[in-house]
């Protein structure tokens, strides 16, 4: 009976762990701090990053707890994780890269003269 338990508890364990992450991000969308917003870091705002890192922080979360990636072997966790991992930061680099080189295209064809 103590292993029902055990699994009880850690399920709200995680339940407590994820709803605090996503009250975070929803307070952070919600007010915007100017200083989180308006500040930029490697192509974009830190706000982004921060939502980013939130985001990959609960889908591992999820994961290494519902997935039950936690019981497996290390070479197994590796070989899932790892290529979502590089596949992730890959795409963030191109589209953060691309979208910025496309801005500067963008601003350099348009003119804005309304005199």
């Amino acid at each position: 009976m103590s292993h029902a338990k055990s699994h009880t508890a850690l399920i709200w364990k995680v339940f407590g762990f994820l709803s605090v992450v996503t009250i975070v991000e929803v307070w952070l969308g919600i007010v915007k701090p100017e200083s989180l917003n308006l500040t930029q870091v490697l192509g974009t705002s830190i706000l982004n990053w921060i939502f980013l890192i939130l985001t990959l922080v609960k889908a591992y979360g999820i994961a290494w707890y519902f997935m039950h990636l936690k019981d497996e072997k290390t070479w197994f966790r590796r070989a899932i994780v790892w290529p979502v991992v590089f596949l992730i930061g890959y795409l963030a680099f191109y589209l953060l890269y691309e979208g910025d080189a496309l801005g500067i295209i963008d601003q350099s064809l348009t003119r804005w003269s309304y005199n």
